[in-house]
């Protein structure tokens, strides 16, 4: 084994993050940034019930670890889809599209029945943009996996971005 650049030649090398990250449509990565707000809010949800509760029950029956374990877990689950837009992973296109969609209903809910439309359009329009951005050309081709040339239709049929995947992977097989 020999010592280039700092590494060890021969060994498993380490994979510098670009080759990492997918590429994907700026609108893909700005729905990411997006996403991390409602995930961000969860957890401070959660760590001002923690901190609220010190440590006790508020009534009877009242389970205060069940419920900081609930937004402990949405806001988990929440971060891992915008993280994965972030990175430019297909998988997390459906689930962001949930969470806007969540996002448009719970920000009418907050800015017309429960009258606080300083809260609810700001949510609202969220919701809004992740999914508007979500459904751009850009991010439909993206998630596709669209050729150069190709239409929407020939992608699907193709098989979109797990067809492209299986084909590189057919063509790195082949001598």
């Amino acid at each position: 084994m020999v010592l280039t650049h700092g590494h060890l030649t021969g060994g498993p090398q380490p994979v510098p993050i670009r080759d990492k990250i997918s590429p994907a449509p700026r609108e893909v990565r700005l729905a990411g940034a997006i996403t991390v707000l409602p995930g961000l809010a969860l957890l401070a949800i959660g760590v001002v019930l923690t901190v609220d509760s010190g440590g006790e029950a508020a009534a009877p029956g009242n389970n205060i670890y069940a419920e900081i374990a609930y937004y402990a877990v949405l806001a988990a689950g929440v971060l891992a889809v915008a993280t994965g837009l972030l990175l430019g992973k297909t998988w997390a296109r459906s689930p962001a599209l949930v969470v806007g969609l969540l996002l448009v209903g719970i920000g009418w809910y907050a800015a017309g029945p429960s009258a606080q439309p300083g809260y609810g359009v700001p949510i609202m329009l969220a919701g809004a943009a992740v999914v508007v951005l979500l459904f751009r050309r850009a991010s439909r081709a993206w998630v596709l996996g669209m050729r150069e040339g190709e239409t929407e239709e020939e992608a699907a049929r193709r098989g979109g971005a797990a067809g492209r995947a299986a084909a590189r992977d057919q063509d790195e097989d082949q001598p």
